[in-house]
């Protein structure tokens, strides 16, 4: 057996017994002949003693063969810290592989960022990543038994789909298949899971992959994870309580933290007032969780330079009861049936109610400047669906990678997010995005035109 123990398992009650382990080299102290080496995986670390000269180095992956022994310095800080494992001789340590000298200093958080995001493979080995990601992926299992407790139907939503405007850029796919013919990588499953609703699945769920073409900072990434919900026959307070029976189990799960319920509410239009912002940070003295529901958003928004409206959240958000679309200014008076959840100063989940009824939907596309051609062209499928005995609907997103930042109190979204891109929406360890050979462009019916980026170079 390669490995008979994890390197946080070991305990005194091991006292005697022939061990195997198996990790890397966390650190190496040489005293006269004897020779203490950390011994380290993602579970802890276990120190190793032998006596001789050896030629292991810094994150070596080892094999250690020994006896667990009971230390006579005790650590305290280590959980292992009440055993050690004796190594008789140095053969016994068996190196599973090398490493070269390390670019970088693992425990050295003043690192530039962009060194350790082209090594992030050992970057990933740090504690502190280990455990934010950890916490992510036990965040994602309390909502998944969650969700299956209380009815949801986990559906997988197509990555290549169809370009609509959803408020940032799409990333585009090229057909091969179906020359001058693009996909679209999806901004969120939004038309998919009211298409769900028409299907009769009223109590939808996915944790989904996310893309969106848009300026970077720290808390965001064009490639990111949304808990994507949608039920049948509810209205706003049902999706409100519902989702706070979530965060309620989700914070008790895993941060063992009881969290107060109802959260406050708060309209757009106050907090805009008081705040200066839609997302405010509504915590008072002494308070690690400060959550509150914006709601009362206003529908539309318009654009003076456009001379037009645009959507406040998106063009399927019902708006409220008797909507009076009659003039200009009425359209501005219109609220909609939305609500953003907050955390802390941060938006971690937003939704609405939808749009059930095609001639309601029709009509906000008309608001919106979007003609019947446009909207048949873009939305012919959605429209189409909820004129077929579509139930009233509606739903909520939340940002995976943002509530982990947040429940792990990490600054930096790159945190929580294994690979993740740098401020450039570049991968340096696989630089990507990267250039392709002439006989791919041909397969997918693409010719370039670089004049413009070659003049700049100019």
């Amino acid at each position: 057996m390669m490995r008979t123990h994890t390197c946080g398992e070991l305990r005194i009650s091991e006292k005697g017994n022939h061990v195997n382990l198996c990790g890397w080299v966390d650190k190496i102290r040489a005293f006269g002949k004897v020779n203490f080496i950390d011994l380290r995986d993602r579970y802890g670390k276990t120190q190793i003693v032998v006596l001789g000269k050896h030629e292991l180095k810094l994150e070596y992956c080892v094999q250690v063969s020994g006896e667990v022994v009971e230390r006579k310095d005790k650590n305290k800080d280590m959980e292992t810290g009440d055993i050690e494992i004796f190594v008789k001789k140095v053969e016994d340590i068996k190196v599973l592989n090398e490493c070269p000298s390390l670019p970088f200093n693992l425990d050295d958080e003043n690192v530039d960022e962009d060194i350790r995001l082209k090594y992030r493979f050992l970057d990933l080995r740090t504690k502190k990543l280990q455990d934010k990601l950890i916490l992510k992926h036990k965040l994602y299992n309390a909502i998944m038994n969650y969700m299956d407790k209380k009815g949801f139907v986990y559906l997988e939503t197509p990555i290549l789909a169809k370009s609509t405007p959803e408020g940032a850029r799409d990333y585009i796919v090229p057909s091969r298949v179906n020359p001058g013919k693009f996909y679209a990588l999806p901004q969120s499953p939004q038309i998919f899971k009211q298409l769900s609703m028409v299907a009769g699945f009223d109590r939808y769920f996915q944790i989904a992959r996310c893309f969106r073409d848009e300026d970077l900072r720290a808390d965001r990434q064009p490639e990111f994870t949304q808990l994507d919900i949608e039920m049948s026959f509810v209205e706003v307070e049902d999706i409100i309580n519902e989702m706070e029976g979530l965060v309620k189990f989700v914070w008790k799960e895993v941060l063992h933290e009881e969290i107060k319920t109802p959260f406050p509410r708060i309209s757009y239009t106050e907090a805009m007032k008081k705040y200066g912002r839609d997302n405010p940070d509504v915590r008072k003295k002494g308070e690690k969780w400060g959550f509150t529901w914006v709601v009362d958003f206003p529908s539309f928004e318009w654009n003076e330079e456009d001379e037009r409206f645009y959507a406040v959240h998106h063009p399927f958000t019902s708006p409220e009861d008797n909507a009076d679309f009659s003039s200009k200014e009425k359209i501005k008076k219109i609220k909609a049936k939305a609500y953003d959840l907050v955390l802390n100063g941060s938006e971690i989940g937003g939704g609405s109610i939808r749009i059930h009824d095609s001639k309601i939907q029709k009509k906000v596309f008309e608001t919106l400047g979007i003609g019947e051609k446009e909207a048949q062209e873009k939305f012919g499928f959605l429209l189409n669906a909820l004129s077929y005995g579509a139930p009233p609907h509606g739903g909520i997103a939340f940002g995976m990678d943002r509530i982990a930042q947040l429940m792990s109190g990490s600054d930096n979204i790159r945190d929580v997010i294994a690979f993740p891109k740098n401020k450039e929406a570049r991968d340096l360890m696989m630089d990507a995005p990267s250039s392709i050979s002439e006989a791919q462009l041909r397969e997918a019916n693409i010719k370039l035109d670089l004049k413009e980026e070659k003049g700049k170079k100019k």
